[in-house]
């Protein structure tokens, strides 16, 4: 049975968190909001506002909820994460504020089921505690996010793994403690066992960021950019620097990218919850031709679609978190590349007709609009482009289906049609019954 029914003592959680995101999380969005301002642990000023914002989450239970009890989470299940992480996507420092923040997350998890003690003591707890920050460095310039195209190379020297290549949007690759990167151990193995995943300090020399890589929103001029474009020359790390056995940083990645997708989807329903929010007050708020704009057909069609698609989205958001916490793992692969597709064409969608409606002022920074609106795009490439996530739907639900047996579709009316005559002939072809139904 579908349910996604949470208990009131949770409820009562949920909502203290979205008061507190609202009137204390928001607010930082303003004062610092620069795409890496969470992520700069060198911020004193950010810092100081942030350190008791984060103990008035512990102080609730809210902290860092997607890690089991073992990690200091309270091991919250996914139906619970989607309903607090739609409270989070109303903000960009919300996750940082929460102990959710990305990549952070999906590294500490790896950590935890990879790592060593040394590495543990030395990087999971502090990245835990929200003290340091840390990068994934996985994509590659000339060959994206697909795994099959990497070159960049890790050959063991002795005692040693030296690492040699280079990597493309390795985001906040200059706030982090350490970084986790995906390199080619045995380039002749098959395409899924060529990989191997090391943690590499930040400090080891041979690491040169050439530029830090500025999106839509972000200004070269003024170094905005996170997404680093790394360059590891000789590269040296410690055997037990990898992660996992050779050969197996492919299930590595795959072990921290579904639950990082499902959080995104998560935390976009949030963020179009508040568009949406917005386009409804403008639609009440603002005349035109002797009217509220709510009383125009053309906004009433914006108003219902985006509320028609929204609710569809955050069930289906809901679903897939259902699916995960009651079924075997992999069970929602399919669910969670649908998310994936869904989500910023969603987002874009929305928030596009909310700044429509707010006509000029929406396209200014005097509202979240517009940079909510360029980070789309970068949602529909983050953790694998949309396309490569409706191949994966496609070919899932493609199993469940058979090639017709014969020249025509089995929906094919005449045999379908002389089966049904046949199976009823004895009703149609009696001459008594079809008198008596004439009379």
């Amino acid at each position: 049975m579908l349910d996604f029914s949470i208990e009131p003592e949770f409820q009562v959680k949920l909502d203290w968190a979205a008061e507190f995101v609202r009137k204390e999380v928001e607010p930082l969005d303003l004062l610092f909001p620069h795409g890496g301002d969470p992520y700069d642990t060198r911020n004193e000023k950010a810092r100081a506002i942030l350190r008791p914002l984060q103990e008035q989450v512990r102080a609730q239970g809210l902290w860092a909820c997607h890690l089991g009890p073992e990690l200091g989470g309270p091991g919250y299940g996914q139906v619970k994460l989607a309903y607090l992480n739609e409270i989070l996507g109303r903000s960009y420092w919300a996750p940082t504020v929460f102990g959710t923040a990305a990549p952070d997350t999906g590294n500490a998890e790896i950590l935890a089921m990879f790592g060593t003690d040394e590495q543990k003591a030395r990087y999971l707890q502090p990245l835990l505690d929200g003290d340091i920050v840390s990068t994934f460095s996985m994509t590659e310039p000339q060959g994206g996010a697909d795994p099959k195209e990497f070159v960049c190379r890790a050959r063991r020297d002795g005692d040693e793994w030296v690492i040699d290549g280079e990597k493309w949007f390795s985001s906040n690759a200059k706030f982090a403690a350490f970084l986790i990167v995906m390199a080619v151990t045995d380039p002749d193995a098959a395409p899924h066992a060529r990989m191997s995943m090391f943690v590499v300090p930040a400090e080891t020399p041979g690491i040169e960021i050439k530029r830090n890589v500025g999106t839509m929103d972000e200004r070269d001029s003024l170094d905005e950019g996170i997404h680093g474009y790394i360059r590891y020359h000789q590269v040296r790390v410690p055997l037990d620097a990898m992660l996992g056995g050779p050969g197996e940083g492919f299930k590595v990645a795959q072990a921290r990218l579904g639950g990082g997708r499902i959080h995104h989807a998560m935390r976009s329903v949030g963020k179009c919850t508040r568009a949406f929010d917005m386009m409804a007050e403008r639609a009440l708020s603002r005349r035109t031709q002797g009217t509220l704009l709510a009383e125009k057909q053309a906004v009433q069609q914006f108003i219902a679609d985006s509320w028609i698609e929204l609710q569809q989205y955050r069930l289906m958001v809901l679903h897939t978190a259902w699916i995960i916490d009651t079924q075997p793992h992999g069970a929602a692969r399919t669910q969670i590349a649908m998310c994936k597709v869904a989500m910023a064409k969603v987002l874009h969608d929305i928030i596009q007709r909310a700044l429509h409606l707010h006509g000029s002022l929406g396209t200014t920074n005097e509202l979240p609009l517009a940079k909510w609106w360029m980070a789309a795009p970068n949602l529909a490439l983050a953790d694998g482009p949309t396309e490569v996530h409706r191949t994966t739907v496609a070919k899932q639900i493609l199993k469940k289906y058979r090639p017709a047996e014969g020249l025509f579709p089995s929906e094919h009316i005449p045999p379908k049609l002389e089966e049904a005559r046949k199976r009823y002939a004895h009703i149609i072809n009696d001459g008594t019954l079809s008198g008596e139904v004439n009379a």
